[in-house]
C-alpha cells in the first residue's frame, strides 16, 4: 500500500489518466478520492459513477448530458457530469462494463476533451480529470475483440493496481485498530492480537 500512496503522490497534481484496478470491494473509490482531494484540484467538484450500474442510454445522459426534447421526459437542457464537474476529477468505475458503441463514444470525448449533449450538435470543451477503474482484466478483453485496444491504450497511462486484503495481512491489525476506535465508544473492547 505504501507503494500506491507513492504513487498518489505522484500523480496527484499530473493531467494523466489513472486507471485503477483490482478486485471488487478493494478500495478503487478511496485510491480515486485520495488523488484529487490530495492535489490540486481538491476544491473542484468530485463525481463518481459506476458504468455497471446504469444502462447504456442512460449513462450517456449521465457523461454527456442532453439537450431539450431530445428525449421524452427531456424538459430542459442538462450538462452532463463530464461538463458539470468543471476543473474537478471524474471517477468512473467498472469502465469494463462499457458497450463498444459506448467506448467509441468515449475515446472520442478523451481524444478531444470534447462532449456533445444527446440530441445537441455544439461541441463543449471539458476540462476534467478522468479516473477510471475495473474489476475487469481490459487486456484480456481486448484480445477477445469485447474491449477496444485504442481506448485500453488510451487510459491505462498509470495503472494503481490494488491487492485484496488477502494478500496484504500486514494492515488487518491497522484496520482492526481503526474500528475498534470508531465503534468503541462507550464500551471496552479487547482484541486478542495472537488472531490478527
Amino acid at each position: 500500500m505504501r507503494k500506491i500512496f507513492d504513487v498518489i503522490d505522484k500523480v496527484k497534481d499530473e493531467d494523466v489518466f489513472v486507471l485503477i484496478t483490482g478486485e471488487s470491494g478493494v478500495g478503487k473509490e478511496l485510491i480515486a478520492r485520495a488523488i484529487h482531494f490530495n492535489g490540486i484540484r481538491k476544491n473542484e467538484p468530485f463525481f463518481a459513477e459506476n458504468c455497471g450500474a446504469i444502462n447504456e442510454n442512460i449513462l450517456e445522459s449521465e457523461l454527456f448530458g442532453y439537450v431539450k426534447g431530445a428525449f421524452t421526459d427531456a424538459h430542459a437542457n442538462r450538462a452532463g457530469i463530464l461538463e458539470a464537474a468543471g476543473k474537478g476529477s471524474i471517477f468512473l468505475d467498472e469502465i469494463g462494463e462499457l458497450s463498444l458503441s459506448m467506448q467509441t463514444k468515449f475515446l472520442r470525448v478523451l481524444e478531444e476533451k470534447k462532449i456533445r449533449r444527446v440530441g445537441g450538435n455544439e461541441l463543449i470543451s471539458i476540462n476534467a480529470r478522468i479516473i477510471l477503474a475495473t474489476n475487469r482484466n481490459l487486456e484480456k478483453m481486448v484480445k477477445e475483440g469485447t474491449y477496444r485496444e485504442d481506448l485500453y491504450y488510451r487510459i491505462n497511462v498509470i495503472n494503481i493496481k490494488i491487492p485484496p486484503l488477502r494478500d496484504r495481512k500486514e494492515d488487518i491489525p491497522l484496520l482492526v485498530e481503526y474500528f475498534v476506535n470508531k465503534y468503541k465508544k462507550d464500551r471496552k473492547i479487547k482484541i486478542d492480537k495472537s488472531l490478527i
